[in-house]
């Protein structure tokens, strides 16, 4: 696929944190403060498995309120870069039922380039194979802005 197709099929999201690189790298990668920020408003965040290290599954489960009553929601990949502070990169799709392997063509990749700005923290979340004006872009940014306020709250 040529970059400028590719592009048009990403979320881009550049954000300025008042946080050491070092915290924010626990924020991805620490499963308890991983599902305290991920996700919408009200949504129940459960990290299942998130084994960290190339090749490494994760197993994230989203509960949302539905007009008819929960609706969950899971997410499953695995780890592809692990640079420590600076990038981690996963794949990630949603699926009906978690203990199935999505095909290649279901995944998407998240990519989370973190930048030391001397206590702060330069942060760029490229996540290819979600339009740029999807939900799941509106709920990237939700995600990192509620990311910030609990580095700073």
């Amino acid at each position: 696929m040529p970059e400028s197709e590719a592009d048009s099929h990403a979320v881009v999201l550049e954000r300025a944190l008042d946080a050491p690189i070092e915290l924010v790298w626990q924020m991805w990668t620490d499963p308890e403060h991983f599902a305290a920020w991920y996700g919408p408003g009200g949504a129940l965040v459960r990290v299942e498995e998130l084994d960290l290290r190339v090749g490494g599954r994760r197993l994230v489960v989203m509960e949302v309120a539905g007009a008819d009553g929960p609706i969950e929601m899971w997410f499953v990949g695995e780890h592809r870069v692990i640079d420590e502070p600076h990038r981690l990169v996963y794949t990630e799709a949603r699926v009906s039922d978690p203990t199935v392997v999505p095909s290649p063509s279901e995944l998407t990749e998240v990519r989370v380039d973190l930048d030391d700005r001397g206590g702060r923290t330069g942060l760029v979340l490229t996540h290819r194979g979600v339009p740029a004006d999807s939900p799941g872009a509106t709920g990237w940014a939700i995600a990192l802005d509620t990311l910030a306020t609990r580095l700073t709250g």
